[in-house]
């Protein structure tokens, strides 16, 4: 689905998402309110969402699609890379940011890659982005005990993983730090998600630092 007030961004996405085989447009949305509607009729698979978008924003069509569908995967759209507006939509839910003048490759790699459950951006970029707004963003300095709770029930070592990824380290890092295989790294990086019921590393980051588990 594309959630965004431009027409002609729209029409230039379709034209590069259906020329491939195994893509469909299932509905487009004009503002964040229109989004959210669609989103719990259609049900999109991935859904390419603008932030600044008259009435409702990107961010809050974000946090509310996510509420009431955790599966859909949300690719924001963004002017620029290091932009609190990024950085609001990764911490609603989204997998994602992407740049609206991408080139067509990296728009289809990017759905692509949030398909296969991974985030389309990394978490370096997640933590430069958490240096400049984090603290900008309303609930940003909020503690959850909950959490709290599913990271006691983190081995040692998992807890030192999850430690480094919020570093921003990929996992070739993180095999060196620990002296580990990065298939064991693999491993290590899915039962940690799975224990903090997340869906991916952006998501570990931004955890670490709302826990006060990385500097601010």
């Amino acid at each position: 689905m594309l959630a965004d007030d431009q027409a002609l961004l729209r029409v230039g996405f379709r034209m590069v998402l259906e020329a491939e085989d195994d893509f469909r447009v299932v509905a487009e949305a004009t503002d964040g309110a229109q989004a959210i509607a669609l989103a719990a009729s259609v049900r999109p698979q991935v859904i390419l969402m603008d932030v600044r978008m008259p009435g409702l924003d990107g961010i809050e069509a974000t946090r509310q699609i996510m509420a009431a569908q955790p599966n859909t995967r949300i690719i924001i759209l963004t002017t620029f890379d290091l932009d609190e507006y990024a950085f609001g939509g990764l911490r609603a839910g989204a997998s994602g940011f992407l740049l609206k003048n991408a080139e067509p490759g990296e728009l289809i790699t990017a759905i692509r890659t949030v398909v296969s459950g991974e985030a389309s951006v990394s978490p370096r970029v997640t933590r430069r982005l958490l240096d400049l707004f984090g603290t900008k963003l309303p609930g940003a300095a909020a503690h959850d005990e909950g959490a709290d709770t599913a990271l006691a029930a983190l081995t040692d070592r998992e807890t030192e993983v999850f430690l480094a990824i919020a570093e921003g380290l990929s996992n070739t890092e993180l095999a060196e730090r620990f002296f580990l295989s990065e298939s064991t790294v693999k491993t290590h990086i899915g039962r940690i998600l799975h224990k903090l019921g997340l869906r991916d590393r952006v998501q570990a980051v931004i955890l670490a630092y709302e826990q006060g588990l990385v500097g601010r």
